[in-house]
């Protein structure tokens, strides 16, 4: 299945996330600030990569332009999973390279139906 990027500072949320999807096959690579998911992306190759917007040392929007200034990561989707609604905040996450946004807190059915939208395997 797919090789899914995790990113946010809270670590309880990345389990959670991780629980839903790794029992679809998927494989759930975790960090805890965008400055590590950066990292993590330019290492690996990623198929989808779900991110919270406010995080330490690098927030969510910085780190997903500097996902889409890689080669790497043209076309890779790129979903916010936050607590933020705010209209202008997703207009510059949408500016930013966002593919999609989900509000926290999710359902899992929710968080499945948009991975398996968005991930060709």
């Amino acid at each position: 299945m797919a090789s899914i990027l995790s990113v946010d500072d809270s670590p309880s949320m990345r389990q959670m996330i991780k629980l839903v999807l790794a029992p679809s096959g998927h494989n759930v690579v975790e960090a805890g600030d965008g400055s590590e998911g950066l990292a993590k992306a330019k290492a690996e190759r990623f198929d989808l990569v779900i991110t919270d917007l406010n995080m330490p040392v690098m927030n969510g929007l910085e780190m997903i332009r500097g996902l889409r200034a890689l080669p790497s990561f043209t076309g890779v989707p790129i979903v916010f999973l936050t607590t933020e609604s705010d209209d202008g905040v997703k207009q510059q996450a949408k500016a930013a390279g966002a593919t999609g946004w989900i509000t926290k807190p999710f359902k899992p059915e929710q968080l499945l139906a948009v991975v398996s939208k968005l991930v060709r395997t």
